[in-house]
């Protein structure tokens, strides 16, 4: 296993760096299939006989995985190198598929929760970080555009797998013509095990291809120094270690775990939700099964732009500004969802297309906004910690979700009234963050490490 090791993934002189989003892509596409959960949830609900809450669950334990994973390996991540990393993330993805469909065969759920849940979720948070890290690298004199590439095809991933989920499962299921059909448990059991092949051939391109820069490397006409620092922009650093112990840490945790949760339960419930919003008197909904997993890829087609999109105008306007839209008109978006967005199908299409931007902004721009707050000295390893807010909100959207729909009433019988709960607490929620980031401040020297102890990266000597 040696050809996974860190030295034989070396770039040799001359090589081309553009050649590496797409191995990056590689492994965000695959993993950002969580993100289209929404496709076979009520399918799970009939097949297992359980509530949304219960369904729900596989999905926040994922995320939850996700965070702690990336918290917990970061450190392992940049030790071993991008392709190591990259590789073991495939086989944990592709192994909660597999584990996953044995539990919707034999009607197990709690081995879908380990399959999917755990197994799969360590997946994502070693894939999660590992390009990321490396495009950073790269592209140091772009780092909002590195760290909107890399972290884009996460968004991305269920605007391909939510079609193709779909279209499987018709081809799996015989009774898919059927008026108000609902996919059976068996044509999502196929589903994961194709899945699980499908991922783990198209991660693994990702990891033989990926390269990291030779030690001293840095694009031509490449001058740290010119990089202009704004108000927030410390030139000092500050360790793993005592960034846990700052303020300004906290705030930000706090400030993306609100912005994760209002977002996530969007996601979470994307497909039944538009068409609960648009649900007749009759009980049948205006929106079908398949616009409704068109629609989800729409979001990711958001969710993937405003990622690339927003991050990149934050190396203009500032970080603690782009995040005050995100908190701030998110917040008047959500508002506006719930107590007008039935009224027209474009309105609800637009809001939710903006408000998932704003989600996938808030992940692409907190890279940089640790790297302004603490400096380029462990960033890496304090982004891990701070993914742990994702795992957090990845539990508490869903749950305030599902656990408000729950008491509305049953899958099918939802209307847009059914939401208003649950969308106006999440603008509570976004003005709490909202305040959380306006209460961001430069860190206190007393952090900062001493100059004659400063570890700089190889790229920025």
């Amino acid at each position: 296993m040696g050809w996974l090791d860190r030295n034989h993934s070396i770039a040799p002189p001359g090589f081309n760096r553009w050649l590496v989003p797409p191995a990056a892509l590689a492994v965000h596409l695959c993993i950002g299939q969580a993100y289209a959960t929404s496709v076979y949830k009520t399918a799970l609900v009939k097949h297992f006989g359980a509530s949304l809450t219960e369904i729900g669950v596989i999905f926040s334990i994922a995320i939850v995985m996700l965070g702690l994973s990336a918290a917990v390996m970061g450190t392992w991540v940049d030790r071993n190198g991008p392709r190591k990393a990259m590789f073991t993330s495939a086989m944990f993805w592709a192994g909660g598929f597999l584990v996953g469909s044995l539990g919707i065969f034999t009607h197990q759920l709690w081995l879908v929760y380990l399959g999917y849940g755990i197994i799969g979720g360590i997946g994502l948070g070693i894939g999660y970080i590992s390009p990321v890290s490396t495009l950073i690298k790269w592209f140091p004199d772009r780092p909002g555009l590195a760290t909107g590439m890399a972290i884009m095809g996460f968004g991305g991933g269920a605007l391909i797998a939510s079609p193709v989920s779909t279209a499987l499962l018709k081809l799996y299921d015989p009774n898919s013509g059927a008026k108000g059909w609902v996919a059976s448990g068996d044509a999502v059991g196929k589903l994961f095990l194709t899945l699980a092949v499908v991922y783990l051939a198209y991660m693994l391109f990702g990891a033989f291809t990926i390269r990291v820069p030779a030690e001293g490397w840095r694009p031509a006409g490449f001058d740290p120094a010119k990089v202009k620092a704004a108000k927030l922009v410390t030139t000092e650093n500050v360790s793993a270690k005592n960034a846990i112990k700052t303020r300004q840490f906290w705030l930000l945790w706090v400030a993306l775990f609100c912005n994760v949760t209002a977002g996530i339960g969007i996601l979470e419930q994307a497909a039944p939700m538009i068409q609960d919003f648009f649900r007749q008197p009759d009980g049948g909904s205006l929106v079908s099964a398949g616009v409704a997993a068109g629609f989800v890829g729409l979001l990711s087609i958001g969710n993937m732009t405003g990622r690339f999109a927003w991050s990149a105008t934050s190396d203009v306007t500032g970080r603690k500004r782009i995040y005050m839209v995100y908190l701030g008109v998110g917040a008047v978006l959500y508002t506006v969802l719930a107590l007008a967005g039935s009224t027209a199908t474009a309105l609800y299409v637009l809001l939710a297309f903006v408000i998932i931007s704003f989600y996938g902004g808030g992940f692409s721009t907190v890279p940089a906004y640790l790297r302004d707050l603490f400096g380029t000295y462990q960033v890496g390893a304090i982004h891990g910690r701070l993914l742990t807010a994702w795992s957090a909100a990845g539990v508490a959207g869903p749950l305030i979700v599902n656990a408000i729909l729950d008491a509305q009433g049953k899958p099918g019988q939802l209307n847009a009234a059914s939401y208003q709960p649950a969308l106006l607490t999440m603008v509570g929620l976004l003005v709490v963050g909202f305040l959380a980031n306006l209460l961001i401040k430069p860190v206190d020297a007393r952090f900062h490490e001493p100059r004659s102890q400063r570890h700089e990266p190889s790229l920025e000597k």
